[in-house]
């Protein structure tokens, strides 16, 4: 580990002595009731719950990102102890997917090498494609055509192979009018400042939660979303369903769920624009500049 961070990651000086001091000279023991073990010397990893621990976690799978970009039709991205590596191609590149396959089965010789394991039992493979080119590009798969599924959890969202959301939202409808009956339950025993905050903890934060991917959902989604909103408009302000509800959201500030998207949207390119977003972000925004000159 010391040569590696003095190798990859540039560490010298101080700076090495002191990580050196923290990853060497360490031994522990087990204690069990009133018996304790001997103390043995600890030769390898980082000391439980450590502060330290998850960044030099990332230091020592460095080498993971340098394999990938070994390979110019795959992507990744790394999220601690995470890997999601993707390829896009044409219905007429699918000799695409044999890098993928190289790429992965090099991560798996590393891991091996350096005494870590990938976890086949939890490795997921999506396919975003129509219906009639999945059983095609599971062929190419090889061994991880029996990894394939019909969605997966991607950072607490669920992606399906159209890339609709129509899954994540139902689910998301289902679980935000959970928390909404228990907090009417609720209505009679707090305030309404309080009964405000807790909707907003458990209903208004999921509906915000990655709402930017929302874009790609169409109109009868959003109306299920605006719903949910709805309800928790109504509950909060002790009005019936008759009631119109253009004027109770206006007198919460609450915008309605299709401008909080944009919103949303709106935030992420202002900063992207000023330098203000991650450069994975900033990266993707490319200024329009017009051949000719426009009367704007």
């Amino acid at each position: 580990m010391i040569e590696r961070l003095r190798d990859l990651v540039g560490m010298s000086g101080h700076v090495l002595d002191w990580f050196s001091s923290y990853l060497t000279g360490r031994s522990f023991t087990v204690s069990i009731n009133n018996f304790q073990s001997d103390s043995a010397d600890l030769l390898c990893g980082v000391p439980q719950g450590s502060v330290l621990g998850p960044v030099l976690f990332l230091l020592y799978v460095l080498p993971l990102g340098h394999i990938i970009q070994h390979y110019s039709d795959v992507s990744y991205h790394l999220f601690a102890d995470d890997i999601q590596i993707y390829c896009s191609f044409n219905s007429s590149e699918p000799h695409k997917l044999s890098s993928l396959i190289n790429c992965l089965s090099e991560l798996k010789q590393w891991l091996n090498d350096n005494s870590l394991q990938l976890n086949s039992s939890k490795t997921e493979t999506l396919i975003i494609a129509p219906d009639s080119a999945i059983p095609g590009i599971k062929h190419h798969l090889g061994d991880l055509s029996s990894s394939v599924k019909t969605k997966l959890r991607n950072l607490g969202v669920n992606f399906d192979q159209d890339m609709s959301l129509e899954f994540y939202s139902k689910h998301l409808v289902k679980n935000c009018f959970f928390h909404l009956r228990n907090i009417s339950k609720l209505r009679s025993m707090v305030s309404t400042n309080e009964l405000e905050m807790i909707v907003h903890a458990f209903v208004s934060s999921r509906l915000d939660y990655c709402n930017s991917l929302f874009t790609c959902l169409n109109k009868k989604e959003l109306a299920r979303l605006q719903f949910v909103q709805n309800s928790a408009a109504r509950l909060l302000t002790r009005t019936n369903r008759r009631t119109h509800i253009t004027p109770i959201l206006k007198s919460l500030h609450w915008l309605p769920v299709l401008y909080r998207l944009h919103f949303k949207i709106l935030v992420l390119t202002f900063r992207a624009l000023h330098g203000q977003a991650p450069a994975c972000i900033a990266s993707l925004i490319q200024p329009y500049s017009s051949t000719r000159s426009l009367r704007s």
